[in-house]
C-alpha cells in the first residue's frame, strides 16, 4: 500500500538563509536586466552607425552615376550648335529667306543627337525653323539665349524656367555668314528624362544651380526654390505625428532634415558644371528595419534567458508545494472520480433500459408505417400520370388518331413497368438490401423526371429554368430511384409555389469534385430546417401530404453515397442540393453505398 509523502520539516531551514536566498535572487534578476539594457543600447548604436554609413555610401555612388549622366548629356549637346552653325544649308536659308526644307533638316539632326528640340531664329528673334513646327513664328527676341548669343561668338548655355513647369536647358550660338550675324541656332538638352528616371527610386533627388536654386528635382513643388525654402515648405505635423516622429527617431543620430514628416539623411555631391550641385535625401526606414530585426532577436534571446532564470528559481518552490498538495489532491480526486463513476453508471443503466423499450416500440411502428406510407407515396405519381395518359388516349381515339393513342399506351406501359420497379425497390428497402447500379447521366435523369412531371406542370403556370453543363455528368446509381428523388424535389417545389404570383423553379446541374443538382423555388422558404428530413413531418394541410417524400429521398441519396441538404436562399425561397460522387471517383464499384446488389 502506498504510504503518504510527508512534507519536509519547515524548521530545517533558518530564516537568515531564506532572506539570503531571496537577496541573491533579486541581485541575479537585476544583473540580467542591466546586462540586457546595456547590450540593447550598444547594439543599437553600433548597428545604426554601420547601416547608416552603408546607406550613405550607396547613395553617394548613385549620385556619382547620376551626375555623370548629366555631364555626358550636357557635353554631347554642347557640340551640336557648333556643328549646325557650320551647315551651309542653314546659312543659305537665313540669307535667302527660304526655310521650306530647314525644319526637316533640324528634325533629322534632332533624331541623330537625341536632343529635346532645335530651333533656328532670325535676327529679329522669330522662329523660322524648328523641330516642333508649332513653334514656327514664335518670337524669342527677349530670351537670354538669343540676346547673349548675338553678343558672343561662342556657344552660350542658359537655364530658363518654363511657363508650364520645369526648366529649359539651352545651348545657343550665332550663325555668322561672311562676318555678319544672320541668326541664332538653339539646341535644348534633354535633362527632363533624368527626372523621370529618378522618380522610380525612393530617395528625393534635386539639382541646384550656382545660386542655389533647384532646377531639376523629383519633387515638383521644389522647382525654383532654394533647398532651405523647399525643406521649410511642409505641413505642420499634428500632435500624433510629432509623437510618432519622436518615437521613431529616438535611437538614431539627429537627422539631417525632415521630408514629408520622415527623418532623412542628406547626401550631396558636386557636378563639375557651372557650380551645380546634386542633393539626395534618403529615409532612415531601411536602416531602422535592419536594426530592429537584430534588436528583436536580442530581445527574444534575453527574454528566453530571463524565463529560464525564473524557471530555475521557482522550480524549488514548486517542488516543495507539490509535495504538500500531492497526497490530499490525489485523495480528493479519487473520491470525486468514484462518486462520478457511480452516478454515471446509475444514470446509464436507467437510460439504457428506457432506450431499449423505446427502440423496440419505434422499430415496430417505423417498419409498419414506413412500408405502408412509402408504397402509397411512391405509387401516387405514376398512377396520376397513367390517369392523364388514359384520358388523352381516349380523346385521341375519339378523334381517329390511333397512332398518337398508341404512343400514350406505350407511356402507360412504361409507367406500369416503373410501378413494378418501385415495388421491387420498396421490397428491397424493407429487407435493407440494394439495387443494381449502373452509369447514369444526371442530365438524362433530370429530363426523364420532367417528362414524368409533365401533367402537373401543364396544370399550372410555372416557369421552369434549367442550367445544365454541356458535358455528361455521370454517376453510378439506380436510375429509377434517382429519378424518384428528382421527382420528389420537383413536387415539393411545385407545392411551395402554389400561393406565389409568379411561380419559378430553377434546376442547376454542375460538377466539380462531386456532382451537384440544386432545385430552387421562390416560395416562402423553410421554417424548420432541423425537422425537414424527419418522417411524417410536413407543413402541408391534412390530406395534402404524408411527410415522407423528403425522408425517402434523403435515404435514397444516402444509399447512393451522396448527401441531400436544404437551406433558404438569400433572395427568398428554398434550395435543395443533392450531391453525388462522380463515376470517375467511384472506380469500378457497382454500388457507392457499399451494399451488395440484389
Amino acid at each position: 500500500m502506498r504510504q503518504p509523502v510527508r512534507p519536509p520539516d519547515s524548521g530545517s531551514r533558518s530564516e537568515p538563509a531564506r532572506r539570503r536566498g531571496r537577496l541573491i535572487t533579486r541581485i541575479a534578476v537585476a544583473l540580467i536586466f542591466g546586462l540586457g539594457l546595456a547590450a540593447f543600447w550598444g547594439t543599437n548604436a553600433w548597428l545604426s552607425d554601420r547601416f547608416s554609413e552603408t546607406t550613405r555610401v550607396r547613395t553617394e555612388l548613385r549620385l556619382a552615376l547620376y551626375s555623370g549622366n548629366i555631364m555626358s548629356e550636357l557635353q554631347r549637346t554642347s557640340v551640336v550648335p557648333l556643328l549646325l552653325v557650320r551647315d551651309p544649308q542653314l546659312a543659305n536659308a537665313l540669307d535667302s529667306g527660304d526655310f521650306s526644307k530647314t525644319s526637316a533638316t533640324l528634325i533629322t539632326a534632332k533624331e541623330d543627337i537625341a536632343a529635346a528640340s532645335i530651333r533656328l531664329l532670325d535676327m529679329t528673334g522669330r522662329t523660322v525653323a524648328a523641330t516642333n513646327r508649332n513653334l514656327i513664328g514664335t518670337s524669342y527676341a527677349t530670351a537670354p539665349y538669343f540676346v547673349e548669343a548675338q553678343r558672343s561668338r561662342e556657344t552660350i548655355f542658359t537655364a530658363t524656367p518654363r511657363e508650364s513647369a520645369g526648366t529649359e536647358f539651352n545651348y545657343s550660338r550665332a550663325v555668322v555668314v561672311d562676318g555678319r550675324v544672320m541668326g541664332v541656332i538653339v539646341v535644348e538638352a534633354e535633362l527632363s528624362k533624368f527626372e523621370r528616371a529618378w522618380a522610380g527610386i525612393s530617395d528625393a533627388v534635386a539639382v541646384t544651380d550656382s545660386e542655389g536654386r533647384i532646377i531639376l528635382t523629383t519633387e515638383p513643388k521644389w522647382r525654383g526654390l532654394t533647398m532651405a525654402e523647399a525643406l521649410a515648405a511642409r505641413d505642420a505635423p499634428t500632435a500624433i505625428q510629432r509623437a510618432l516622429q519622436a518615437t521613431a527617431d529616438w535611437a538614431n543620430d539627429p537627422p539631417d532634415a525632415y521630408l514629408k514628416g520622415q527623418a532623412v539623411m542628406r547626401t550631396e555631391t558636386r557636378i563639375p558644371f557651372r557650380g551645380w550641385r546634386m542633393i539626395a535625401f534618403t529615409s532612415y526606414d531601411s536602416v531602422r528595419e535592419k536594426v530592429n530585426a537584430v534588436l528583436a532577436l536580442e530581445i527574444m534571446g534575453f527574454a528566453i534567458l530571463l524565463a529560464a532564470a525564473f524557471y530555475v528559481l521557482s522550480r524549488r518552490a514548486r517542488v516543495q508545494s507539490a509535495l504538500y498538495r500531492r497526497e490530499s489532491a490525489e485523495l480528493r480526486a479519487l473520491n470525486a472520480r468514484l462518486t462520478r463513476e457511480i452516478a454515471e453508471r446509475e444514470r446509464v443503466q436507467k437510460d439504457l433500459a428506457v432506450a431499449e423499450q423505446t427502440l423496440a416500440q419505434s422499430s415496430k411502428l417505423a417498419a409498419l408505417g414506413e412500408m405502408s406510407a412509402a408504397v402509397s407515396h411512391e405509387l401516387n405519381q405514376p398512377l396520376a400520370a397513367m390517369k392523364t395518359y388514359l384520358a388523352g388516349a381516349r380523346l385521341l381515339l375519339q378523334r381517329a388518331r390511333p397512332e398518337e393513342a398508341l404512343s400514350s399506351f406505350q407511356r402507360i406501359d412504361d409507367l406500369i413497368e416503373r410501378m413494378g420497379a418501385i415495388t421491387r425497390q420498396l421490397k428491397s428497402y424493407a429487407r435493407k438490401g440494394g439495387e443494381a447500379f449502373e452509369p447514369v447521366d444526371l442530365r438524362a435523369a433530370v429530363s426523364s423526371a420532367l417528362a414524368m412531371m409533365e401533367p402537373q406542370l401543364k396544370a399550372r403556370t410555372v416557369r421552369i429554368t434549367r442550367a445544365m453543363t454541356r458535358e455528361p455528368v455521370m454517376v453510378m446509381a439506380d436510375r429509377i430511384r434517382l429519378e424518384q428523388v428528382i421527382i420528389n424535389l420537383l413536387r415539393n417545389a411545385l407545392d411551395a409555389t402554389k400561393g406565389v404570383a409568379d411561380p419559378q423553379i430553377e434546376l442547376i446541374l454542375a460538377q466539380g469534385e462531386t456532382a451537384v443538382l440544386a432545385v430552387r423555388d421562390n416560395g416562402p422558404g423553410i421554417t424548420d430546417l432541423e425537422k425537414l428530413f424527419e418522417p411524417f413531418w410536413t407543413t402541408k394541410k391534412p390530406g395534402e401530404g404524408t411527410g415522407l417524400g423528403l425522408a425517402i429521398s434523403s435515404s435514397i441519396v444516402s444509399d447512393l453515397g451522396g448527401r441531400l441538404t436544404a437551406h433558404n436562399a438569400e433572395a427568398g425561397g428554398a434550395v435543395f442540393e443533392m450531391q453525388l460522387p462522380l463515376m470517375s471517383e467511384q472506380g469500378n464499384k457497382a454500388a457507392p453505398s457499399g451494399r451488395a446488389a440484389e
